[in-house]
Formats: structure tokens, sequence, C-alpha cells
């Protein structure tokens, strides 16, 4: 099948930059990244994971982790296991 559709997207350098980075390392290129995604989204109906807008909670939650407010720090896994109460 001749492929003569562009697809065209503004990204940020830096997001670009990195992403590329993946692409390489998985030796694939963004043409073939995106070719991916298109029959991902073909094959499912709809995107290939899950989107959700976040509860109040969740916002607060961010809000609170992003300026080093209400954080717990654990050791290890056993640390965090046994604050968890688990």
């Amino acid at each position: 099948m001749n492929k003569t559709a562009t697809v065209r997207a503004r990204i940020q350098p830096d997001l670009k930059q990195h992403v590329d980075e993946v692409f390489d390392r998985l030796g694939i290129n963004a043409t073939q990244a995106i070719t991916m995604f298109y029959k991902q989204v073909e094959m499912r109906n709809g995107l290939p994971f899950d989107l959700v807008i976040p509860t109040s909670v969740t916002k607060k939650t961010f809000q609170a982790t992003d300026s080093q407010r209400d954080l717990v720090v654990c050791e290890d896994a056993a640390d965090m296991f046994e604050k968890l109460g688990i």
C-alpha cells in the first residue's frame, strides 16, 4: 500500500529528543512508531491506553506531592508495606 498521507504535529523539542532516543533504543523511527499507534487505534477502535480525568482528591494529591508536602518516605519495599500495614 502506498504511503501518501502526511501527519504533522508540533511538540516540544526536548520531548521529541527524549522520545527519539527511546525509539532508537527500540530500533524504530518516528514514522514506524506513529504507524504502530494508528494501527492500535484502528484495531481497538479507540486509544490503546486508558485516559481518565483526575478526581479532585487526585488533583490535590498531585499538587501536594509536587510541592513536597504530605510525603511518606520509605527506605525500601518492606518499609513501605509496613507503613501501609500490609
